[in-house]
Formats: structure tokens, C-alpha cells, sequence
């Protein structure tokens, strides 16, 4: 397996380019099997899970043209297997997004349970529960969901009442929907940009979605989507990343091609703890630490547009060089702490109290020492945990970070970051992409 060895110490400076979100990019993929004809996505960003994402829709029957690097041309007209397997659900999760768009178009589908994940269970009961409300047949067999549309072909709209915010959930039955009979009123649903994103493209290809961005979505159905074009949203989630990774390398950084209104919650965040952020236009920002150093200060983690679980490994790192205690508290998820147990290994003060609370104590001077990436995001916080320490980190599994973070070690070393990759496998390896012509 791959590993990634950091000398910290270096304070970063220079430009940042951010790259697509894969959160955005997953389910735009996964909404090409929604029509015979093709869909081009732009700024599909070269991660793991994306080249996962593409192998499903190919073992469909889909055909994937990628004629440059981060354009993708989906045409799902011979679609000719209706399951997404294990093998690929196991590796990631997003997978289960393929249930929603073949049960709209071809009124069957199976997917595999996801199972347990490194950050908790993450359970689709309330997928399939919906998708039950839009009259679709929902059983479990050997470990995998199988579901059929009603006597006829097509789901039916109705009224979906999530009980509890779910993002995949909701873009499950945001795409189901846009095929149905009738009007799907979507209640508490997610509110992320990359919902928004979502329900854009999907109105390019002629649905009629309202509301997305907003907890009540609206979906009109229609009786066939055809093909468009769309440019996927910049990843609200890196541009948080490198954000903390001027301030806690006492660099500064110019972030360019993000969108900060995506990230008002993470810039006051950041702001209140110490760190300067200047909107230099509206798809740039500058980060630095500011004079009177960085400060404790207390977060917790909710659905957008607050807090969002995912920088807070990131923010963790962050506050082991704050001055003070700081508290923080994960709602999301239910065991999204491992990356605690590494950074002790590195000298932070970091205690876990509960299944969803830590203290922080700050400021620490952290050594470079061996840990280990559990999940995507403790793998981001361990690097700037890396970058801030003194002398070497090595940090194993860096897979996890392959699967969200597009060639992090590159964008890093050209700010001035000593960080590489030791390759110790082949097979861990991104595999190539073949670039094909139109």
C-alpha cells in the first residue's frame, strides 16, 4: 500500500487550484442512467471513487468516453444489467446511488446492502422506506435490496417524509422521482450544494424540480429525460482543507476556482478561531493565520448549512495549535474519531469523551511520528497534522485519501510542502485513464 512521507515544518504559500466535487459528481454520474441519450459532465474530478463510480456504470452497460481527464460522456442506451454488486459497493458506499435511477427508467433494480463503514453503519433504511412510499416493491434478499416499481413500470409520486436528514437519501429519491407519475413533494430533505447541483443537472436533461437547496424539493414527473451538459460544482470540502492548511502551517494560501458561498459556516468557523480569510473575488479566497495566533473555539457538527461532519477532522488538526480547550462535538456520525487516537500518537491533546464528543488542548507541539489513515477525512487531518509537526510522518493507507482528493501530495508540494509518495504496490495505484476521442 501506498503511504505518504511529510517533513512539516514548512510554512505553505502560493495558488491552490480546487478541483470538482466528488460528492457532486457521484450522483450527476449515477443520473445518466436516467436516459438513453448522452450526458457530459465537466470537471469531474481524477479520484478513486469516481473511477469506481464509472467501472458501475460501464459493468451497467453503460459507455463512459472520457476524452479528456475530467470530462466524462455517459450514454446509458444498452443498459443491460440492473444490479450493482457487492465488489463495488463494499469499496464505496455512493454506489447505492444507482438504485434510485434504474428503478425510475427500467422498473427494477438491485443493489447490494453497503454494511458498515470505518465511520459508522450509515444504514438506507430510510432509502428504501421512500422509495416504498412512491409504490415501489422493496425485499431483501441474501444481503442485497431488491426492488421492483409497481403493476405498470412506473413509480407513482407522493409525499416523502425523511426522518432524519440524509443526503444520499435524498438524492436517491430526487432522481426516482423525476420519472414518476405525478407530483413527489421531498420533506426534510438535505439541503447541500451538491443536492442543488444534482437537481440542476437534472432539469438540463428536462425534469421539473423546484426547491432543491431548500428542506421541501418538489419533483414533477415527466415521461423521459434526454441528454445534456453540465459542469460539476467545486468541492466545498478541499477548499476547507487547504483553508486549515494555510493556517496551521502559518502560511497563506490563495484558493482559486471555489465557491465561498458554499462554505459560510467552515469561513465563520475559521474566522472565530483565529484564522484571516479574504474573498478576493467571487471563486478566490486568501487564507492566513492571523497575528494574535489561533485561538479554541468550540464546534459542532450539523447537517448544511451548518457545520459539515466532514472538516472535522480537518478542524480537529487545527485546534492542537490553538491556544485554549476546545469542544467538539459530531452528530452526524457515530464513531468519527478515530483520527484522535493518531494525533496522540503525534504529542496533540486530544481527548475522546463520549461516542460523539472531544476535547482539544492546545496549543501542542506535534512530532512527526507513524500513524494511520481509518477514512477519508482522518486521512486529510493526519496530513496537516504532518505539515504542522516537526521532523518525519509517515501516513499509511493513503488509499483512503485517493478515494476524495485529487493528487493532494502535488497541489501540496507546489505551495512548498515536503510531502511524497512511497509506493510500495502497484495495485494500489490510481489505474490510468484511457483518453478517447468523440
Amino acid at each position: 500500500m501506498d503511504k505518504f512521507l511529510i517533513t512539516g515544518g514548512q510554512p505553505l504559500s502560493g495558488r491552490v487550484v480546487v478541483s470538482g466535487a466528488k460528492n457532486s459528481a457521484l450522483p450527476c454520474m449515477a443520473a445518466a442512467v436516467l436516459t438513453p441519450e448522452t450526458v457530459t459532465l465537466h470537471n469531474v474530478p481524477y479520484v478513486r471513487d469516481c473511477l469506481t463510480q464509472r467501472r458501475l456504470l460501464e459493468d451497467l452497460g453503460a459507455t463512459v468516453l472520457v476524452p479528456d481527464l475530467r470530462t466524462h460522456k455517459i450514454t446509458a442506451s444498452n443498459i443491460e444489467l440492473f444490479e450493482a454488486p457487492y465488489e463495488l459497493v463494499k469499496t464505496m458506499r455512493a454506489s447505492v446511488l444507482a438504485l434510485g435511477p434504474l428503478l425510475a427508467r427500467f422498473g427494477k433494480a438491485k443493489v447490494s446492502l453497503p454494511g458498515g463503514c470505518a465511520i459508522g453503519t450509515r444504514p438506507i433504511d430510510m432509502h428504501l422506506e421512500a422509495l416504498q412510499m412512491l409504490g415501489a416493491e422493496v425485499r431483501l434478499e441474501s444481503g442485497d435490496v431488491v426492488a421492483r416499481a409497481p403493476k405498470g413500470g412506473r413509480l407513482a409520486g407522493g409525499d416523502v417524509h425523511f426522518p432524519k436528514v440524509t443526503v444520499t437519501g435524498t438524492e436517491n429519491l430526487l432522481m426516482a422521482a423525476t420519472l414518476a407519475r405525478g407530483t413527489t413533494h421531498l420533506h426534510n430533505a438535505a439541503c447541500e450544494p451538491e443536492i442543488v447541483d444534482l437537481a440542476d443537472l437534472l432539469n438540463r436533461m428536462g425534469a421539473r424540480v423546484r426547491g432543491a437547496g431548500t428542506e421541501t424539493i418538489t419533483v414533477e414527473g415527466v415521461e423521459a429525460l434526454g441528454g445534456a451538459e453540465h459542469t460539476i460544482i467545486p468541492d466545498r470540502i478541499e477548499t476547507g482543507t487547504f483553508l486549515v492548511a494555510a493556517a496551521i502551517t502559518n502560511g497563506e494560501l490563495e484558493i482559486k476556482d471555489c465557491r465561498p458561498e458554499h462554505l459560510g459556516s467552515v469561513i465563520a468557523k475559521l474566522r472565530d478561531a483565529g484564522v484571516e480569510i479574504e474573498e478576493v473575488n467571487p471563486t478566490t479566497l486568501v487564507a492566513r493565520r492571523s497575528a494574535s495566533g489561533l485561538k479554541a473555539s468550540d464546534v459542532t457538527t450539523e447537517p448544511y448549512p451548518n457545520f459539515p461532519t466532514d472538516m472535522q477532522a480537518q478542524y480537529m488538526a487545527l485546534m492542537t495549535q490553538a491556544e485554549g480547550r476546545t469542544r467538539v462535538t459530531e452528530t452526524i456520525f457515530e464513531n468519527r474519531f478515530m483520527h484522535a487516537s493518531e494525533m496522540q500518537r503525534m504529542g496533540a491533546r486530544v481527548r475522546v469523551e463520549s461516542h460523539n464528543t472531544a476535547t482539544v488542548e492546545g496549543p501542542s507541539e506535534l512530532m512527526g511520528a507513524r500513524v494511520q489513515a481509518s477514512d477519508l477525512r482522518a486521512s486529510a487531518s493526519l496530513v496537516l497534522a504532518g505539515l504542522a509537526a516537526r521532523g518525519e510522518t509517515w501516513i499509511e493507507r493513503v488509499y483512503h485519501i485517493d478515494r476524495g482528493y485529487e493528487k493532494i501530495e502535488g497541489k501540496l508540494r507546489a505551495v512548498g510542502a515536503e510531502i511524497e509518495r512511497v509506493r510500495e504496490s502497484v495495485t494500489a495505484q490510481l489505474p490510468p485513464v484511457e483518453t478517447v476521442g468523440t
